[in-house]
């Protein structure tokens, strides 16, 4: 493994925020962090996430593994990186923005679902392959995945929660991706950060159990 896909690996956990504003974004990470989740990816739907990423970077150095997430065109990539910016989502797999992202130096996720998607985003050199949206399937679906692909590295997002993740792992997932579960839309509007870090002590009390008993 190349050292971001171990860090992905070891991490675990990857919270999407989606946040209201790039303060919220910053508060929601020192809660999650505080909480035990050090996996976090701020995407573009956050607005001036370039600036809660790069403030993200001042604060928690490497103590985060921080990404940037829904990167739908080349310049969004290129600035995230050099905001601090580590690793790079998009929630599916085109070739020219692939190839942006590839440029970058960082880790890749591109999004997938289908066995011809998961082909397509490999082939265009996704470090790891984001099965989005994961909820469709269930842990069963990624499992099926894991016959064809068993070498792909893969990452659920959507559907993830503190009670079923130990179902995706023990379906071959390398991390999962928590959105809403995770950081709810409506802590973050409220501020409401206690809400944010009880729910991160909730997944990362999960994943070590996941991890004890495998």
């Amino acid at each position: 493994m190349t050292l971001e896909l171990t860090s992905i690996a070891d991490v675990g956990i990857i919270a999407v925020l989606r946040a209201p504003s790039a303060d919220a974004a910053v508060s929601a990470v020192d809660a999650l962090v505080a909480g035990g989740v050090t996996g976090v990816e701020i995407t573009f739907s956050t607005p001036d996430a370039e600036t809660a990423i790069a403030e993200v970077a001042r604060r928690h150095g490497d103590a985060v593994l921080l990404g940037a997430g829904t990167v739908t065109r080349p310049e969004q990539a290129e600035s995230a990186v050099a905001a601090g910016a580590r690793f790079l989502v998009c929630p599916g797999t085109e070739a020219t923005l692939a190839r942006a992202m590839k440029a970058t130096g960082a880790a890749v996720m591109l999004g997938a679902m289908t066995p011809t998607e998961v082909m397509a985003a490999t082939a265009l050199g996704a470090d790891v392959v984001k099965v989005f949206p994961a909820s469709l399937g269930g842990p069963s679906y990624l499992r099926s995945l894991r016959g064809p692909f068993p070498d792909v590295p893969l990452m659920p997002t959507g559907g993830v929660n503190a009670d079923n993740l130990g179902q995706w792992f023990g379906a071959g997932a390398l991390a999962v991706g928590a959105g809403s579960e995770l950081c709810s839309p409506a802590a973050m509007k409220a501020g409401n950060w206690e809400v944010v870090e009880d729910s991160a002590r909730s997944f990362s009390a999960a994943l070590a159990a996941t991890r004890a008993a495998a």
